[in-house]
């Protein structure tokens, strides 16, 4: 490790973002210290400090695909160590109650306990010579220099009763804290302006509890996805995480939550609107209680349009923008964001706040635009549904569901949601030929499969 650009970086936060930053830090700084309030070398547990750990999460496809060049031999590691691991669009996917017909994308996806998935990444970042873990540290702010131009270090307290403020010197300090990052704080009270914020509030809640797996469950694939819609608000993960175990984790938004009590927890599954998920945990048998997690809205920090920024510090990950989970880009942006940290510290000089906080925003733009745009589908969702956002939802659902006939459409849009191409390759030619092939016109959501019993009720009923 050649230390060319200073003696010592601070990574602040210890799950993936900061990870990822410690890790192409440690090719340009002589010491790197990751600094975090929790316990973190060894745990593989959700943490308090990280209480969304514990639901459904993939690393998909552009994602996987960096993590195995940051750490060769990554995907092997996971695979032996009893993480599933699985073609994304060989899933069982559902969109507007519709499956999605499969394809064969050759695009990794790797569904462990997010916990499992950080304890492997961190694993391999501590074993780096010159990178260090700060456990059980609380960060108490920043330090600048006189003139409050530069950032200097950090400083830090133990999370013990009593402990006292301590100083922590760095050439380069990283805020990879999430969404609670207290930066924007920071900048006021050393006088700089806070950056403006886009919100999109979704009212969402995750709840998840985890089963022994059964093998007939899953039929070869790895998960059984019915993504929410407007028109089926009530979405679900249900996919495997371990050799015998998967995971069940419900979605709601706009407030209509799914409980944690065990039979209104089956029966918010029930109302799902296929039976997949239903069918396989009615009586299956629970490994633990069931949690919540409530995510109420996504929010980006526009750092790229302050005009007036102190050196040496730079923002990433959720603590830049955090985006509603359910459209599982959070470890993928953070990945791209890495590398971009990467690229400027190859330049041979500490990297400029403003190029790269300007360089992670143009990273940022896709997975927003496709994230938010997909919430503004929802009526009940605030925010300006401009001409580019009312045009993509009326495309995305004639695509999703000529996805459901054309498994070379559900190819396609595969690799837009996972980041490997950009969204406008879905409006190339030969793809909008074959979703126009499809639907002409926006077609409508197909009915909840509890309909057609609900009907059938009734006609027996009329009968008698």
């Amino acid at each position: 490790m050649s230390g060319n650009l200073g003696e010592r970086a601070v990574v602040l936060g210890g799950s993936i973002a900061g990870l990822l930053a410690a890790r192409v830090l440690a090719e340009s700084y002589g010491q790197v210290v990751v600094v975090d309030r929790d316990e973190l070398l060894g745990v593989r547990v959700s943490r308090r400090g990280a209480p969304h750990t514990v639901h459904a999460h993939g690393l998909h496809a552009r994602g996987h695909l960096i993590m195995e060049e940051l750490f060769p031999g990554f995907t092997e590691e996971l695979r032996a160590g009893g993480v599933p691991t699985g073609d994304l669009g060989e899933m069982r996917w559902y969109f507007n109650a519709r499956r999605l017909r499969p394809a064969h994308t050759g695009l990794v996806s790797v569904t462990a306990p997010r916990p499992v998935l950080e304890g492997h990444v961190r694993d391999r970042v501590a074993a780096l010579p010159n990178v260090t873990f700060l456990e059980r540290h609380y960060i108490e702010g920043l330090t600048a220099d006189q003139a409050g131009g530069r950032i200097v270090g950090v400083r830090v307290r133990r999370r013990v009763e009593g402990a006292e403020e301590e100083p922590l010197d760095a050439d380069l300090v990283v805020d990879a804290t999430g969404r609670g990052s207290r930066t924007p704080a920071w900048f006021s009270e050393l006088g700089y302006d806070r950056p403006a914020e886009d919100k999109v509030k979704i009212g969402l809640a995750y709840t998840t509890r985890h089963y022994r797996t059964r093998p007939e469950w899953f039929d070869g694939v790895q998960s059984i996805n019915p993504v929410a819609s407007p028109a089926h608000p009530r979405g679900a993960f249900f996919g495997q995480v371990g050799r015998d175990v998967c995971i069940l984790s419900l979605t709601g938004v706009l407030g209509d939550h799914p409980p944690t009590e065990h039979e209104a927890f089956l029966e918010f599954t029930r109302t799902l609107p296929v039976p997949d998920v239903y069918q396989a945990v009615r009586d299956a048998e629970p490994l633990d209680e069931a949690v919540s997690f409530r995510f109420p809205a996504s929010v980006r920090r526009r750092y790229e349009k302050l005009t007036r920024l102190p050196e040496r510090l730079l923002v990433m990950g959720d603590a830049v923008c955090s985006f509603n989970p359910v459209y599982g880009q959070g470890m993928s942006v953070a990945s791209l964001e890495a590398m971009k940290l990467r690229e400027h510290l190859r330049r041979g000089y500490p990297p400029a706040p403003g190029a790269f906080l300007a360089d992670i925003a143009k990273i940022i733009d896709v997975p927003w635009e496709i994230s938010a745009g997909g919430d503004l589908d929802f009526p009940e969702v605030e925010g300006d549904r401009t001409l580019k956002v009312r045009m993509g939802n009326a495309y995305m659902a004639r695509l999703q569901y000529a996805a459901s006939k054309d498994p070379k459409v559900t190819e396609g849009f595969m690799r837009v949601a996972g980041l490997m191409d950009p969204p406008q390759a879905l409006m190339r030619p030969a793809m909008m030929a074959r979703v126009l092939r499809h639907a002409i016109r926006r077609p409508p959501a197909a009915p909840s499969w509890l309909a057609g019993r609900q009907e059938a009720g009734a006609r027996a009923g009329q009968r008698s």
